[in-house]
């Protein structure tokens, strides 16, 4: 039934041509009839002309359906050649191909528009830019939304090179994160500081690679933690101080009121003045005490950075550590020192992180039975981690958004700043400190790390 209608057509040409050429050979041989003949002879070559057209007409079809298929062409339509053609399943075929790739374009257009304006709500700058490795500054920005215009107060430029010769600096700190990452930017734009987290995402789509500049301002939730953060560092600081202030005041009333009307001392008065002198002394170093810890936090040396491996930082904190746990009766279980896998670091100072978290450790195992600190490492996605572990007093939940705070602690005779230097050694090397604890089960710190 599929082809009927196309092998009849094509059948009845054939006969008519085989049974004019034998006529025409039957007249050229046994007449002489020859306007005839020739008449025939012209009818037969324009038999066969048809039937040449007949059947290019439908190589001719299913040229123009692939080429309407390859442009997303959804304008063609074989609805004559579906219900007058040779082929009408064929054709009935072709019209339903093309109806779905148009309803494919349709839905992707819709989404695109739909994405587009999502995009355009957000209050997120968005820069899209098509990557040219032949000539970067060449590169074509195929999304810029209004937020991004917005930010930068730029007008939406299309090529790359327009953004780089109005906002160098932008640029330059862009293309300073390289192939994928974050970054804080702060920028000076019509005399006014703007500060940026910027963020990029390289992708590749259908062989062609973009790149995914996305920033926001943060300026006004940096102010506001600092804020806080000053508010918090403020209240311990005079804490600290008044706590040392207070007795050196009374005590200094004290010994004014023992002299002020005493042109000499007795023994007996030297002897009353000791103590509060002593006093006063031990509670003025306890002060000058608390400021070189502030000025340790402020006056972290710069890293320097080198490759590292992590059985190499491993081994070495194991060394260190062993003899002071063993000392308080602990078990120190140090794994995978035999790690050969590398990361750029200042071992000094994460070292000392790792002393920092482990001594904090340490104190916290004190009347607990069968104490066990365990130090590894592990891999996830693109981080690092390097845990420390114990199952110790633990911290309770409304302690963890101040044990980062300076010179808050919990132990006695603490000085509060461990933490505070290990999250910024963290900082330094654009990685962050992580705590998780269930106090009395488990406490675990991890120092992490970016890894590529």
């Amino acid at each position: 039934m599929f082809y009927q209608r196309f092998t009849f057509r094509l059948f009845t040409r054939m006969l008519v041509i085989n049974v004019l050429a034998f006529l025409l050979i039957y007249l050229i041989r046994n007449t002489q009839l020859w306007f005839t003949i020739i008449g025939l002879g012209i009818f037969l070559v324009g038999t066969l002309i048809s039937l040449y057209h007949y059947i290019n007409q439908i190589k001719e079809d299913i040229k123009r359906f692939i080429l309407a298929v390859k442009t997303r062409d959804g304008t063609l339509n074989f609805k004559n050649k579906a219900t007058k053609g040779s082929f009408p399943e064929l054709y009935d075929s072709f019209n339903e191909i093309i109806q779905i790739h148009k309803d494919i374009q349709l839905e992707k257009d819709s989404m695109f528009q739909l994405i587009k304006t999502i995009l355009e709500q957000v209050p997120v700058g968005v820069i899209v830019v098509k990557d040219d490795r032949e000539n970067t500054r060449q590169a074509e920005i195929v999304f810029f939304n209004q937020a991004a215009a917005s930010l930068l107060s730029i007008p939406a430029y299309k090529y790359w090179h327009r953004l780089v010769q109005h906002i160098p600096q932008f640029a330059e700190e862009i293309e300073s994160i390289g192939k994928g990452g974050k970054k804080f930017v702060e920028l000076k734009i019509q005399d006014k500081l703007v500060q940026l987290s910027a963020e990029i995402i390289p992708l590749n789509l259908y062989q062609t690679d973009y790149t995914i500049i996305s920033f926001q301002n943060i300026k006004d939730e940096i102010e506001q933690k600092e804020s806080e953060a000053w508010n918090r560092l403020i209240g311990v600081i005079s804490h600290e101080i008044l706590n040392s202030i207070t007795p050196i005041s009374s005590l200094s009333d004290t010994v004014n009121g023992m002299i002020s009307e005493k042109e000499f001392l007795s023994s007996e008065d030297l002897q009353d003045l000791k103590p509060a002198l002593q006093t006063i002394k031990r509670r003025s170093e306890g002060l000058l005490d608390f400021v070189k810890d502030y000025r340790l936090i402020a006056e972290l040396p710069t890293p320097v950075l080198e490759y590292h491996t992590i059985g190499e930082i491993l081994q070495h904190i194991k060394v260190l550590m062993q003899p002071f746990a063993s000392g308080r009766n602990i078990i120190l279980k140090v794994e995978q020192t035999s790690s050969k896998i590398s990361i750029r670091i200042d071992l000094k100072l994460v070292e000392q992180a790792l002393i920092n978290l482990v001594t904090n450790s340490i104190y916290s195992l004190e009347g607990i039975a069968h104490p066990v600190i365990e130090i590894s490492y592990k891999l996830d996605q693109n981080k690092l981690y390097l845990e420390v572990r114990d199952n110790g007093k633990g911290i309770e939940a409304e302690l963890l958004e101040k044990i980062f705070v300076p010179f808050f602690t919990t132990r006695k005779n603490g000085s509060g700043i461990g933490l505070t230097i290990t999250r910024n050694i963290m900082k330094m090397h654009q990685g962050n400190l992580e705590v998780n604890s269930v106090p009395f089960e488990h406490t675990t710190f991890s120092l992490v790390f970016r890894y590529q």
